[in-house]
This record gives structure tokens, C-alpha cells and sequence, in this order.
């Protein structure tokens, strides 16, 4: 393990966007995105989640590695620009840690079906 797993790198990043929000959008890359808004967030998403579809198949996994935090910085940023933060996503995959998939997939389709009654 390296020095940064002993830190909450996902809190640390969440209050690092969160500041970033009310920065000058012509000097920081961040504030741009938000002024962008949600589509310009996520086109960067999808062109991220696109790089690492391809990383997917390359042997460095490096490479790969890096291609995911560029895809969970976007993902974070899409959060952030709609007042959310990491731990809204951890609470979630929480919630379903001991759930079978096919489970939890199931009750949200019943859920879906139920609303739209």
C-alpha cells in the first residue's frame, strides 16, 4: 500500500471539487467543466468510460488504472455539479454489499414497474 491509501483520497478529491466550483472557469479545467454544465460533463464521461473500454483490452495495467480515475474524476465532477459527493455513491454500494445482484437488480425493476403504475 502507498502513503495516499492511508488517506480518504475520495473526500480529499470531493472537497477539492467542491472548492473548484467557485473558481474562474479560464483557470481551472475543473470550474470549466462545471460552467459547462451536465452536458459537457458527460461527454467527458463517455469519452472517459470509452478509454477505458479500450484500456480493457490493452496488457498494461497501468494503463488501465489510469484510465478509471479519469473516468471516477468526471464521475465525481457529475456528482459534485448536482450536490452530491463520493459518499453518496458508497452509501449506496453499501447498501447493496450482501445483496446477489440478480436481487437487487429485480427489486429495482419491481420499484421502476410500481412507479410507473
Amino acid at each position: 500500500m502507498t502513503d495516499t491509501s492511508r488517506i480518504d483520497v475520495l473526500a480529499t478529491l470531493d472537497a477539492a471539487l467542491a472548492k473548484r466550483r467557485t473558481a474562474d472557469p479560464d483557470k481551472s479545467y475543473t470550474a470549466a467543466l462545471y460552467a459547462g454544465g451536465t452536458p459537457v460533463i458527460t461527454d467527458k464521461i463517455t469519452e472517459e468510460a470509452a478509454e477505458v473500454v479500450e484500456a480493457a483490452d490493452d496488457a498494461d495495467t497501468a494503463h488501465l488504472v489510469h484510465e478509471v480515475a479519469d473516468l471516477w474524476f468526471h464521475c465525481m465532477v457529475l456528482l459534485q455539479s448536482r450536490g452530491l459527493d463520493a459518499q453518496a455513491v458508497q452509501t449506496e454500494l453499501a447498501r447493496r454489499f450482501g445483496v446477489s445482484g440478480h436481487a437487487e437488480k429485480a427489486s429495482r425493476t419491481e420499484a421502476n414497474s410500481a412507479s410507473s403504475d
